[in-house]
C-alpha cells in the first residue's frame, strides 16, 4: 500500500505519505481535498479517525468493500465511491497499432512519464501519467475523451506507459472504476482489492 501510495503522491507531485493512525497520510493541500488517509486494511484506527475529522474535504479510504467500510464510520459520514485496486497479470500486452492519423507522444521528468494521444486534428484524444518508485509501477490519470474511445486507444496508451519502466520486476498497480475495471481485466489485469472512499456528509 505504501509503494502504490508513494508513487502516486510522485505522479501529482505530492507530499509523500507518512504513518498515521494505523495507516498512512498525504497532505494533498487542494481546495477540494486539504488530506487523505488511506488504510490497507480495517482495524480500530479507523473509527477513532473518522470520529475525529471535522471537514468534509478530507476522504478516509480502504481496501475493503463498503459493506467491510461502512459499519466502522459514524453515522453522519457517507461512501463517496466504490472502485478496485488492480494489478497487471503474467500475459504480455502487446501494444495496439494506432488509428490512421492520432499521433502519441511520451515525456519523462524523472521517474514520471505523461503520455498523450492527439486526434487527426490535433486535439487531445487520450492521456495518462506513471510513475515508478521502489518497486511500484503505478499508472494514473488514464482518460480516453469520450469522442475516442473504442478505437483502442485506452490499451495502445498503457502499453507505452509500460515501456517505461526502469525496472521489468517493479509491480504495475492501479485503480481503477467498475468501467475501467472490465477494460484492464480484458488484457490480462486482475482485481487486487475493493477500494472505497468514505467522507463526513456535507451539511444539507
Amino acid at each position: 500500500m505504501r509503494g502504490w501510495l508513494a508513487a502516486r503522491s510522485v505522479s501529482r507531485g505530492l507530499p509523500a505519505p507518512v504513518p498515521d493512525s494505523g495507516g498512512w497520510r498525504v497532505d494533498t493541500g487542494s481546495e477540494e481535498e486539504r488530506r487523505r488517509y488511506v488504510f490497507a486494511t480495517t482495524g480500530p484506527g479507523i473509527s477513532a479517525l473518522a470520529g475525529r475529522i471535522t471537514e468534509t474535504k478530507v476522504p478516509v479510504k480502504l481496501c475493503a468493500s463498503a459493506a467491510v467500510f461502512g459499519p466502522r464510520l459514524p453515522s453522519n459520514w457517507e461512501i463517496l465511491s466504490e472502485h478496485c485496486m488492480m494489478i497487471a497479470g503474467p500475459v504480455e500486452r502487446p501494444a495496439p497499432a494506432l488509428p490512421h492519423s492520432y499521433s502519441l507522444n511520451l515525456r519523462a521528468s524523472g521517474p514520471v512519464t505523461h503520455a498523450t494521444i492527439s486526434a487527426p486534428d490535433g486535439t487531445l484524444a487520450a492521456t495518462g501519467y506513471a510513475a515508478e518508485v521502489d518497486g511500484i509501477f503505478v499508472y494514473d490519470r488514464i482518460a480516453v475523451s469520450e469522442a475516442h474511445r473504442r478505437r483502442g486507444l485506452g490499451r495502445a496508451l498503457m502499453a507505452a506507459l509500460a515501456e517505461a519502466r526502469a525496472d521489468p520486476s517493479s509491480r504495475e498497480v492501479l485503480v481503477a472504476t467498475d468501467a475501467g475495471a472490465a477494460l484492464y481485466a480484458s488484457i490480462g489485469w486482475q482485481v487486487y482489492a475493493p477500494y472505497t472512499t468514505a467522507a463526513l456528509q456535507k451539511a444539507r
